[in-house]
C-alpha cells in the first residue's frame, strides 16, 4: 500500500472522520462503521484533506485535466481544496466548479452552478466524500454534460466502502458502468482494515466481516 493511503488512514481516524459502533446508513443498513467528511472542519485538516486528494488523483487519473467538480454540499470544499492543494504540490492550476442545489436567479453569478463556468473541451475530474447509492451522480452527471460539451475524466472519492449498490458490484463500479468514466479512491474499506490488523477488537472485527458477508462487493 501506497505510503499516502497508510497516512490517509491515520489521519481520518486521527480527525474522528472514519468512527467505528453501530450506525444506520441512509440506505437503511446497520453498518458498524461510518465515514464523514463533514468532520474536516480545521484549516490544517482541510489543507491535508487537500493534499490526499491530489495525491491520489495524480495518482490515477495524472494532471491532464482542467476542472475539479464537487456536487453540493459537501463536494465543494472538496473541490476548493484539492484545487489548492493542485497548485501547492504539483504547480497544476485548475479550476473549481460546484453545482447549486437550487439556481441563483439575481447577480452576476446568476445559474445553477458556482465557481468556474464549464467550458466546450474541459477534462473534469469528478470529487465526492464517500459513494455508497451512487444516488449524487444521478442528480450531477446530467448537470455537468449539459452545461457544456465535456468529458469527464473521472470519479476520486475519499473512501470506497467495497459494499453492493443497487446491484452486485459497489456503488462506484455501477457508477463507471452507468456513465463510462472510470472511478476511484484514496482507499477502500478493506484496505483500511488490513493496515489496521490486530488493532482492531475481535467483536468488531467479527462484526466487520458480518456485515462484508451480508453487503459486501468486491467489485
Amino acid at each position: 500500500m501506497e505510503a499516502y493511503k497508510q497516512e490517509f488512514i491515520d489521519f481520518m481516524l486521527e480527525s474522528k472522520v472514519l468512527k467505528f459502533g453501530d450506525f444506520t446508513l441512509k440506505s437503511g443498513r446497520k453498518s458498524p462503521f461510518f465515514m464523514n467528511a463533514g468532520g474536516y472542519v480545521t484549516g490544517q485538516q482541510l489543507m491535508k484533506l487537500g493534499e490526499y486528494y491530489a495525491k491520489a488523483i495524480v495518482d490515477t487519473y495524472g494532471t491532464d485535466f482542467d476542472v475539479l467538480f464537487g456536487p453540493a454540499y459537501k463536494g465543494i470544499p472538496l473541490a476548493v481544496v484539492t484545487a489548492i492543494a493542485m497548485h501547492t504540490l504539483y504547480g497544476k492550476e485548475v479550476r473549481y466548479c460546484s453545482d447549486r442545489k437550487e439556481a441563483k436567479d439575481h447577480g452576476a453569478d446568476k445559474g445553477g452552478f458556482l465557481g468556474s463556468k464549464l467550458q466546450d473541451g474541459d477534462r473534469v475530474i469528478m470529487i465526492e466524500d464517500v459513494t455508497t447509492s451512487g444516488k449524487s451522480m444521478e442528480e450531477t452527471v446530467p448537470k455537468v454534460r449539459s452545461a457544456a460539451n465535456v468529458e469527464i475524466v473521472g470519479l476520486m472519492v475519499s473512501l470506497n466502502r467495497n459494499e453492493k449498490g443497487k446491484g452486485n458490484n459497489t456503488a462506484l463500479k455501477e457508477v463507471s458502468e452507468l456513465y463510462g468514466f472510470p472511478t476511484a479512491a484514496i482507499v477502500s474499506m478493506p484496505e483500511v482494515i488490513a493496515y489496521l490488523g490486530d488493532q482492531l477488537d475481535p467483536e468488531l472485527k467479527a462484526r466487520i466481516d458480518a456485515y462484508y458477508q451480508e453487503y459486501g462487493a468486491t467489485e
